[in-house]
């Protein structure tokens, strides 16, 4: 009998404490916010995640009744960033942004990654998509995608592209392309795209693997060639460029895209919150101008939905990283 009490006082303290911390978790939803939010952005100031973060921080802001403030923390490609928001208390005071390489790429190229995009954070929404083009010199003999392939079975290994870096969107969509057409092509990364487009420009190197947005004027002027942007489906930025798909390389699909992520365990009742508001702002007509104008396409989504795309993107890259022999720079 005395074994029993002991049990059934053990279940009851048990229930009591779930219940406690039940209720903290709806009390703390509730209140929430009731402070200053923090925006975390993996990248100094001026790149596609900091512009997106001051343009959404701002009307979260006003929406939410409190500050909330753009917090850049560079440091190992974004993860710094990325792992301050993982470690970070579950309350919804600091939240961030996570890319393709930080939530996605990362997984299958550093052994040592200090977080678990899957178990430490919670996906909120996504954001917006920074779409990527194949572009070349114009002196370069080819004009599509199917130019290229044609042209570069007869040079293998000799025909290279620059990238923004090692282990980037770039980079995986370049090495995508490369398994999916059966060519060899010499990957050459830069650090970052702008350095990348003077040397595609001044012909040092023959092709690249750019944003939309780095690229959208060059390629007006006639100082690049566009040979196909590398989404599923036409870019908004630049909808008269056919895709690598429509091109000559069916099913050809590479994305570059940017989400808003939480702490793990953060109260399911403050996510939603923040989604909702997150997402309104993403659709209203001035922050689609905004965004776009800035050279991202703003593409809201579900927490769930967000969690989804992280899962298979994970999944995929990994396959491409195995099978193109990527490693970590």
């Amino acid at each position: 009998r005395i074994a029993m009490n002991r049990s059934l006082a053990r279940c009851v303290t048990a229930v009591s404490l779930a219940v406690c911390g039940w209720g903290h978790a709806a009390a703390q939803a509730q209140s929430y916010p009731n402070k200053p939010i923090r925006f975390m952005v993996g990248y100094p100031a001026g790149g596609a995640t900091d512009i997106t973060a001051r343009i959404l921080s701002p009307k979260l802001s006003e929406r939410l009744g409190q500050p909330v403030i753009v917090d850049n923390r560079s440091g190992g490609g974004g993860i710094v960033g990325v792992d301050s928001v993982a470690k970070a208390p579950p309350d919804g005071y600091l939240i961030g942004f996570g890319n393709l390489g930080m939530l996605a790429v990362n997984v299958s190229l550093l052994a040592n990654l200090p977080y678990n995009p899957l178990t430490d954070l919670a996906p909120v929404t996504m954001a917006v998509k920074n779409p990527l083009i194949l572009v070349a010199n114009p002196s370069f003999p080819v004009k599509d995608v199917r130019d290229l392939v044609a042209f570069a079975k007869g040079k293998p290994g000799q025909l290279s592209y620059a990238s923004s870096g090692s282990g980037t969107a770039h980079h995986l969509a370049g090495a995508l392309l490369t398994l999916m057409a059966g060519i060899e092509l010499v990957h050459v990364p830069y650090k970052g795209s702008n350095p990348a487009a003077v040397d595609l420009i001044g012909g040092q190197i023959p092709l690249a693997i750019l944003d939309v947005a780095t690229t959208r004027n060059f390629i007006k002027a006639g100082k690049m060639r566009a040979l196909g942007t590398m989404g599923p489906k036409r870019s908004q930025l630049a909808s008269d460029i056919p895709t690598i798909s429509e091109s000559g390389l069916s099913g050809f699909a590479a994305e570059s895209w940017i989400g808003v992520i939480a702490p793990a365990r953060t109260p399911p009742e403050i996510v939603r919150r923040l989604n909702s508001h997150l997402v309104a702002i993403l659709e209203s007509p001035d922050s689609r101008e905004q965004l776009l104008a800035a050279g991202v396409e703003p593409s809201p989504s579900s927490p769930e939905e967000f969690g989804e795309l992280i899962r298979s993107e994970i999944s995929r890259w990994a396959k491409v990283i195995k099978a193109a022999k990527i490693e970590a720079n």
